[in-house]
């Protein structure tokens, strides 16, 4: 197919890889036979990770083996200069799933040339496939979705996202902030299904000091498309160290710019 789109190629594939590795995590996750291990303080891991990251790189290189991988718990291969590269994270929320919380997704995502391309969620317990692509809009099973129409923090809810790097001050006063600000906040422990649900209208906005390129870049595809606003998280050297963020409805975005004020966020 000559006249073929490779990027639409690639937002298929990415749907079809999604639901693949998800009904591998879904069907260990049930089984529970799984053993459970720790990378750092909170970091869980498990071994379903490993085994549904090697089955989505192995489908992605069947289909496009020049292009580069970026996952969280195996080295990527190499990237051609300004070609394209999949970021995946094969289960975040790993820390539900260890636990037995059915709260947690496969994120793929597709980037070129500094721009979010293809972003891809899928939640297997709930059987919920986010998927977006650029300049198309962002999509809940196949249905176009958009975000919440709040206004004001003071009827709004808003998850803020935990990690390590910032540290436990740092988070508290995120939290004291949202909620002086009138914010309900709220943590459910998988950032890229917080995220995918401001894209939804399920919550209203989502912060965080600091994420990795796998556990967002996705969802903040679908904000992007669903019509709500995120920061630019690929500023500088978000791709391959991470960034602050900031995805909300657009109705509470300078209110919730200026209750948090994180640093090192570029808007």
């Amino acid at each position: 197919m000559k006249d073929a789109d490779p990027t639409q190629f690639r937002w298929l594939a990415a749907q079809a890889v999604a639901r693949e590795a998800g009904a591998l995590a879904r069907r260990r996750f049930f089984d529970s036979s799984f053993k459970v291990g720790f990378k750092g303080p909170q970091d869980y891991l498990t071994e379903v990770d490993g085994e549904t990251e090697e089955l989505i790189a192995a489908r992605l290189h069947e289909a496009f083996s020049h292009d580069g991988f970026i996952g969280e718990e195996t080295a990527g291969r190499p990237m051609r200069e300004g070609g394209v590269v999949w970021v995946v994270d094969p289960i975040d929320g790993t820390a539900n799933f260890a636990r037995g919380i059915p709260h947690f997704c496969v994120s793929i995502a597709c980037v070129l040339e500094g721009f979010i391309e293809v972003g891809v969620i899928y939640d297997p317990v709930r059987d919920e496939l986010f998927a977006a692509r650029r300049g198309a809009g962002a999509f809940l099973n196949g249905t176009p979705i958009k975000p919440s129409e709040a206004t004001s923090l003071t009827n709004s809810t808003v998850e803020v996202g935990w990690n390590m790097r910032a540290g436990a001050s740092k988070y508290l006063d995120l939290i004291r902030r949202v909620t002086l600000w009138g914010a309900a906040p709220f943590r459910t422990g998988s950032g890229a299904l917080g995220l995918a649900y401001v894209a939804a209208g399920r919550r209203d906005g989502y912060i965080e000091h600091h994420m990795n390129a796998w556990d967002c870049l996705a969802a903040a595809l679908l904000v992007q498309e669903a019509g709500g606003y995120v920061s630019n998280f690929l500023a500088g050297e978000g791709l391959t160290k991470g960034n602050p963020i900031i995805a909300c409805a657009q109705g509470v975005k300078d209110a919730l710019i200026s209750a948090v004020e994180l640093e090192g966020i570029v808007l």
